[in-house]
């Protein structure tokens, strides 16, 4: 790549930001492979900047040599799995590093898919070592348009291969009676979205997270807004499960031990002792006879 101002920029900011090279164009599921040109514009991009995460989409968008400028989506079966692996494989490779791959926005499904999305990613990873890039609004903007739980997708995704979460907003088209929605990264996250990524910081702990906006931009202070609330909403989330913790292991019963020593004198304060420990615990108590005394634990 050449130099000029957006190189210089990212010279900049990488000194005092760690970045996060997403790429668009790999089409990871093509089965004649991945464009060996447009990965080694990527790996010199990468050893330029020395991005801290690498990541593409489960998708394809070369077909005969045409680039179709999309993002479209795959029959998730075994061959399609082996094709995807393969790629994703060589692109590791040529990279020297891990690449998070990114889950789709859906608006069609394939009739002979054998799994879900969700259950090709898992594989994916198992096969290649690679992690996962969890886009919470193509959650969303799949699970409505193809009527399946946001939610049970998540969980079924394996936790620590997510290295990243991305947000968007998502535009709403009315066709007949049904409502699609777009993934067109327009608009502010939706509540629903924000809810949805509740629910993985719970399940998932911090993770680096972009909120995306790449048509009708606003002012700098939106942005930062949002990104804002879903750093508000990760630090309220990990503050209520320390609490929770800390309420846990409190609430936990405790060994009681009282040591008498013998040279308290008789058996009589011994015998008083006992019984106001078991009658104070209102559990059950033991006198055990030790060395120089008794022990009387609950």
């Amino acid at each position: 790549m050449g130099d000029g101002a957006g190189t210089e920029a990212l010279e900049r900011l990488r000194q005092i930001y760690p970045l996060s090279v997403h790429g668009v164009g790999l089409s990871l599921g093509s089965a004649r492979g991945v464009d060996r040109d447009h990965l080694e514009r990527l790996r010199r991009v990468c050893e330029r900047f020395q991005p801290d995460l690498v990541s593409e989409h489960l998708a394809w968008s070369v077909a005969d040599g045409a680039y179709l400028n999309d993002l479209l989506p795959l029959r998730y079966d075994e061959e399609a799995l082996g094709i995807v692996a393969r790629n994703v494989a060589a692109v590791q490779d040529t990279l020297k590093r891990q690449v998070l791959i990114e889950n789709l926005s859906a608006y069609v499904a394939f009739a002979g898919s054998s799994m879900n999305e969700a259950e090709f990613l898992a594989e994916l990873v198992a096969r290649t070592g690679c992690g996962l890039l969890l886009d919470v609004n193509n959650v969303q903007v799949s699970a409505h348009n193809l009527q399946y739980d946001a939610k049970v997708f998540i969980d079924a995704l394996p936790a620590a291969a997510i290295g990243e979460i991305h947000l968007a907003g998502h535009a709403t088209n009315q066709v007949g009676a049904d409502t699609v929605l777009i993934d067109d990264h327009g608009s502010r996250v939706p509540p629903v979205v924000w809810a949805l990524y509740q629910h993985a910081i719970s399940r998932l702990g911090p993770r680096p997270t972009l909120i995306e906006w790449d048509t009708d931009v606003p002012v700098l202070d939106v942005l930062l807004g949002e990104a804002m609330w879903a750093d508000m909403l990760t630090a309220s989330i990990m503050f209520n499960r320390k609490q929770a913790a800390r309420q846990a292991e409190a609430a936990k019963p405790r060994p009681m031990s009282l040591t008498l020593f013998e040279s308290m004198g008789t058996s009589m304060p011994v015998l008083a002792a006992f019984a106001a420990a078991k009658a104070g615990a209102a559990i059950p108590v033991a006198l055990t006879p030790m060395e120089g005394g008794y022990d009387v634990a609950a």
